[in-house]
């Protein structure tokens, strides 16, 4: 059988790098992202680019209505991005999102006979969502190889976090020299309809911060 593999794809830096990964370890790639309700749908159209771009052999787009629960900046008009370094969890953080798009992930995996999933969390330069930590992912591991009629009936899941360990330095370095044009993704929290980015959020900060550290001019499109 061929190495088939779920690809979660948000359109973003990390997502991008992950699937470039997966590409050049032999995997056919099936991307799945996922309008959720989040503030803005710049990501999800360079994530339908990025996917076309890298030739993936389906790309799903699932609507779910995660605005409904609230309960975050991403998801809920009434509650400002923060612009500047909070401490704790940020409210950035989308309660579960995590485990609902892995579910996902594993459920159509299952469908398409596929053994591997790929996420593109960090747990380094991160903004300290509990659903990027290694602990999280081995934990849906454990529950993916009990969850299916697939692996009650002997095969695995695998859930590949090849960037978890990362700086974001390492991750822009990896996926550079894997080809990965950044110009193309969006990252920010509150980027405007043609994808520019705010340059004030977690996400904006951390991405700037990465190409600064190697020394790079920084490919993103300001407001």
């Amino acid at each position: 059988m061929s190495k088939k593999a779920v690809i979660l794809l948000s359109g973003g830096l990390d997502s991008i790098t992950v699937l470039a990964h997966a590409k050049q370890q032999g995997y056919h790639c099936y991307a799945l992202s996922f309008e959720y309700g989040q503030r803005h749908n710049a990501e999800l159209e360079a994530a339908r680019n990025i996917a076309k771009h890298y030739q993936v052999i389906e790309h799903k787009i699932i609507r779910i209505d995660l605005g409904s629960i609230g309960g975050s900046a991403l998801t809920d008009d009434h509650i400002a991005v923060p612009q500047t370094p909070q401490q704790g969890i940020p409210v950035t953080y989308v309660p579960a999102r995590n485990t609902i798009f892995l579910s996902f992930a594993l459920g159509w995996a299952e469908v398409l006979q596929a053994h591997d999933i790929f996420i593109g969390v960090n747990a380094v330069d991160y903004s300290g969502y509990p659903d990027c930590r290694p602990e999280f992912i081995k934990a849906f591991q454990d529950l993916a190889n009990l969850a299916t009629k697939a692996t009650v009936e002997g095969q695995q899941i695998t859930i590949h976090t090849p960037l978890i360990n990362l700086s974001k330095a390492d991750i822009i370095k990896q996926g550079l020299a894997l080809g990965v044009d950044y110009r193309h993704t969006v990252s920010c929290y509150s980027a405007d309809p043609q994808g520019r980015a705010c340059g004030q959020c977690d996400a904006c900060r951390l991405r700037a911060a990465g190409f600064k550290n190697l020394g790079l001019e920084d490919p993103t499109r300001y407001q």
